[in-house]
Order: structure tokens, then C-alpha cells, then sequence
């Protein structure tokens, strides 16, 4: 077997900084965790400025009054790791999750089985590099590292730089000079291990296995063993979950839709790795904006503000989420200021991936077309987005009708359009209110001067049911300039009103034109 573990040493940091806003982020400010009350983890920007483990709290203010303070969480830190091992998923369903070295600390790395995995992605330096693009959006900083065992590449994670071996002979070798610290009961018996000199794994392995469990206790044989490849490692994989939920608490409270897009965008990218994980696509999803309870003025001020976005077409695309989601925000006036994010997904489809072609076709037209709907829908709203729909009715005037671009009936927009062109072929691109024409030696005129009949008539003969009875023998004609013109001969008297009387008396109506 072989397994690759991805070993996230900036978790717990990471998780803190999602919580933050945008402009915290981005702007380098140190940041430091806290614990009892003495720093736990810090940042580069805060260690250049004196900030490091174990300083108190009040010490660390001291040293860096702009200091981001925040609470170790592991609970967050756990939420924040299941996105990795779902990103996982999409390489290989054996997927696990390797506790902590610290008893009461969340998992920080994720292990893969992947022997089954190499031959169709091209081999393990291919598969690698793919497991580095799928995770890159997280943002997180991951270390990587290959072993025959799965505690062994665990150990050799979290040394720098990571090895990489692809067979049991090289990952003892690379076990060997590993510090004893990075197996469980040699982070607990550290000091004791590090009077007798001991300090790597092979120092442990030249020692009697009596004397060790009798002194460090058998769970360090067993760590041992298993990390060499002595003994199974049976290991439970991860399942996914039917439907998608993810939270995020939030560092301050957001009282802009700015504020909530920066923590909804990390959610986003958790979502796009559980779907990626099932290669599926979500069809619609929920991002619930919980509000600050004290600020809640009234009983009509709700808990939570619930956005829905419904997508036309099926997608996983990050980017084209994170722009719904902006315009549909942009409409949003939050009630109260947002401490918690929830984003919520049950409706997704599972097919094939789109294909990337060279050259435009009718698919990718359709869908830049699918798109541009849907976001002009979340910028202006459902209702005022419409289209042109196709109506079983004869008479021209009413074979179409204004409808709301509802995100099935855009899919289907593409099939309607198709059967539109084949029953009406010899329909003008261009129709406008019937305009009565003058008649000449028993030829219709335009601007004054006489048509030319090049086909017909065709009749229709419909509206009895509607008491808008149409009689209509229709003609394709060229005008003197050798446009092609629509125009029609009423079959039925009609009133008009004095100033028609003289143009309607011929019969003929203009009612079109062909572009």
C-alpha cells in the first residue's frame, strides 16, 4: 500500500483567520491564539515581533499592542479540517483522519490510500500535484508526505522538509531519524525519553521491548510497530454526510453585506469540496446570516436572514457561486448585525464534468447564456428577468407571450427556441403592429411605391374562440429597395376608425419585415 498524508501545521491559526474580516486578514496583522490565557500558536508577523508560545497574554499585548487575540477552538479546528479530507475524497475513498499528538487536540492531518489511485492519475508526482490544486482554495498550508504505512507517513509529515518514499524499505529508513516526539507516547514521556538520550526512533528501536513497555507503557510498541509496518493499521474512513452544512462563527460582527461576503466565500469553498468529493454539482443553496441577539430591536426582528440561490444549471464553479451570491447580497439590508454564517445544500445532481473545447460551441453557448441570467436574476430580482415564450395560438400577434426566466425553464430555452424556427420558418425576425397599406392597380404600396408579391397566400383562420376572429391571407413581398417584407389581406370587414379608412379600404396590412 501506499499513503499519503497532508498535514496542516497552521490549523489552528487558519481556522482563527476565516473568522476574521477581510481587512484584518490581508493586512498582515499579527495574530496569536490563546489558551489559559498564554499563547499557544502565533503567526510570522507575530513571532518577528517577539510574540512566540508560551508568553502570557499580557506580555504578548506589550510586545505587539496591534496583536489579533483569539480563543484556541478545537472544535473549529475540526470543522475546518473536514473540508481537506472531502477535498480528498475526490482521489480516493480511503480517506482518514489521524489524531492528535496532544490529548484533547483536534486531528490536524488527513491520510490517503492511494495504490489503487496511480495508475489513473498518471502516477504519484501527477497525483500530488492534483491534490495541491483541489486543496489550494482552502488556503491552507499543507505538508505532504508518501509511506508504505499509514502512522508512517503521519510521523513523516510533520518533518521538514516531508519525505517522500514510495516502498517499506525507504520509509524505515526515513522513520529511523525521526524525532521521538512525533509518536503519542513519546510527546507524553518527552522529557523522560530525552534524559535517558533518547531522542529519534531508532534509539527506541535498539532498546528491549520489555524494558520500553514496562517504563513508557505498550502503547508505544504499538505506535511503533505500526509506523514500521509490523503490525496492522486498520484505519476507518471518513463517509460523507447526505447533505452539506457548515458554520462559521464570526471574529466581530458583520454589519455590512461586505463583512458576511468575506466569511460566506470560505464557506463556499467548503461547499465546492464536498460536491467535488462526489462529483456532483448543487442545483440550490442556503447561506443563513444568524444576527446578534441584543441588537434585535423588536419581535419582527428575526434570528437569522435566509438568502436562497437558485442556479439554472447545475454547478460547482466557485467563482460563479461567489458572483450570485455578491448580487444577491447586494440586495440584502441586514436587520442587525451577523455574527454566525451558516451555509446549507441538499439539492445537487451528480454527472459528468463539462468538457474544456477549444472553439465555441451551441453547449458552452447555452450555458455563458444560462449564466448571464442567472446573475442578472440575483441582481434585479426573479421577476424582473424574462424571456420570450412560445404560444400555441395561429394568428402572429399572439404566438408569443413575456414570461419569467425561472431557472427550468431556461435549461429548456435552447430546445423551445429549435422548434420554434422549424413551425415558423417563413416568419419575419422582425413583427410590428399591423399598418394598413394603400392599394394602386390592385397592388399594395410602400412608402408610395408598389409591391412586389414573391409567395402565397398562406391563410389563417383563427381567434372564434376569443371573439378575435382573424382572416388573413399572408404574403411574402419585396419592396422597391429589395427588402423582403411580410404583409397580409384581410378576409373579414374590420371597423376603422375615419383617418384608416381610406388605407384599410384596400385590405392590405404591413406586419413585418425580414431581417
Amino acid at each position: 500500500m501506499l499513503w499519503i498524508a497532508l498535514h496542516l501545521p497552521l490549523l489552528s491559526l487558519e481556522s482563527f483567520a476565516a473568522t476574521l474580516a477581510a481587512s484584518d486578514d490581508e493586512a498582515g496583522r499579527p495574530i496569536a491564539l490563546l489558551e489559559a490565557h498564554r499563547i499557544v500558536s502565533a503567526n510570522a508577523a507575530a513571532r518577528a515581533l517577539g510574540v512566540k508560545p508560551g508568553l502570557k497574554r499580557a506580555t504578548a499585548l506589550a510586545l505587539a499592542p496591534q496583536i489579533v487575540l483569539g480563543q484556541a477552538d478545537p472544535a473549529r479546528d475540526a470543522l475546518t479540517l473536514l473540508p481537506v479530507a472531502h477535498a480528498a475524497l475526490a482521489f480516493t475513498p480511503s480517506v482518514s483522519l489521524q489524531p492528535a499528538l496532544d490529548p484533547g487536540a483536534a486531528a490536524d492531518t488527513v491520510l490517503l490510500e492511494v495504490q489503487a489511485s496511480l495508475r489513473y492519475f498518471g502516477g504519484l508526482e501527477r497525483l500530488r500535484r492534483a491534490i495541491g490544486a483541489a486543496l489550494r482554495p482552502l488556503g491552507h498550508r499543507v505538508h505532504t508526505a508518501c509511506a508504505a504505512t499509514a502512522q508512517g507517513a503521519a510521523i513523516l509529515a510533520r518533518i521538514e522538509p516531508p519525505p517522500q518514499c514510495v516502498d517499506l524499505a525507504a520509509t524505515r529508513l526515513a522513520l529511523q531519524a525521526a524525532p521521538v516526539w512525533l509518536i503519542g507516547p513519546g510527546r507524553a514521556h518527552w522529557e523522560a525519553l530525552q534524559g535517558m538520550g533518547l531522542r529519534t526512533l531508532d534509539d527506541l528501536l535498539n532498546l528491549p521491548r520489555s524494558g520500553l513497555a514496562r517504563r513508557f507503557g505498550e502503547g508505544l510498541l504499538v505506535e511503533l510497530d505500526r509506523a514500521f509496518g509490523r503490525r496492522p493499521d486498520p484505519r476507518e474512513p471518513i463517509v460523507l454526510p447526505p447533505a452539506f452544512e457548515s458554520r462559521l462563527e464570526l471574529f466581530a460582527r458583520a454589519d455590512t453585506t461586505e463583512q458576511v461576503l468575506h466569511g460566506a466565500s470560505v464557506l463556499l469553498e467548503r461547499l465546492i469540496a464536498w460536491l467535488a468529493a462526489q462529483h456532483a454539482f448543487v442545483r440550490r443553496f442556503r447561506l443563513l446570516m444568524h444576527h446578534e441577539a441584543r441588537w434585535q430591536q423588536s419581535e419582527r426582528t428575526p434570528q437569522a436572514t435566509a438568502l436562497e440561490i437558485a442556479l439554472a444549471e447545475p454547478s460547482r464553479d466557485s467563482a460563479h457561486l461567489l458572483v450570485l451570491l455578491r448580487e444577491q447580497l447586494a440586495r440584502v439590508q441586514l436587520p442587525a448585525p451577523t455574527l454566525e454564517l451558516r451555509l446549507q445544500a441538499e439539492d445537487i445532481a451528480r454527472r459528468a464534468p463539462p468538457n474544456v473545447e477549444l472553439f465555441p460551441t451551441a453547449q458552452n453557448e447555452h450555458e455563458g447564456l444560462t449564466r448571464l441570467i442567472e446573475r442578472l436574476q440575483a441582481r434585479l430580482g426573479p421577476g424582473r428577468v424574462q424571456r420570450l415564450a412560445a404560444v400555441e395560438d395561429h394568428r402572429p400577434e399572439r404566438a408569443s407571450a413575456w414570461s419569467e426566466a425561472r431557472p427550468a425553464a431556461v435549461s429548456a430555452a435552447g430546445k423551445g427556441k429549435r422548434v420554434l424556427k422549424e413551425s415558423a420558418a417563413a416568419r419575419p425576425v422582425w413583427l410590428q403592429d399591423a399598418e394598413p397599406l394603400l392599394e394602386r392597380a390592385e397592388r399594395p404600396l410602400l412608402d408610395g411605391r408598389p409591391l412586389q408579391l414573391l409567395s402565397g397566400p398562406e391563410r389563417i383562420e383563427a381567434g372564434w374562440w376569443d371573439a378575435n376572429l382573424a382572416g388573413r391571407d399572408y404574403f411574402i413581398a419585396a419592396a422597391a429597395d429589395g427588402a423582403l417584407v411580410w404583409i397580409y389581406r384581410e378576409r373579414l370587414p374590420l371597423s376603422r376608425s375615419a383617418n384608416e379608412e381610406e388605407a384599410a379600404a384596400s385590405g392590405w396590412f404591413l406586419h413585418g419585415r425580414f431581417g
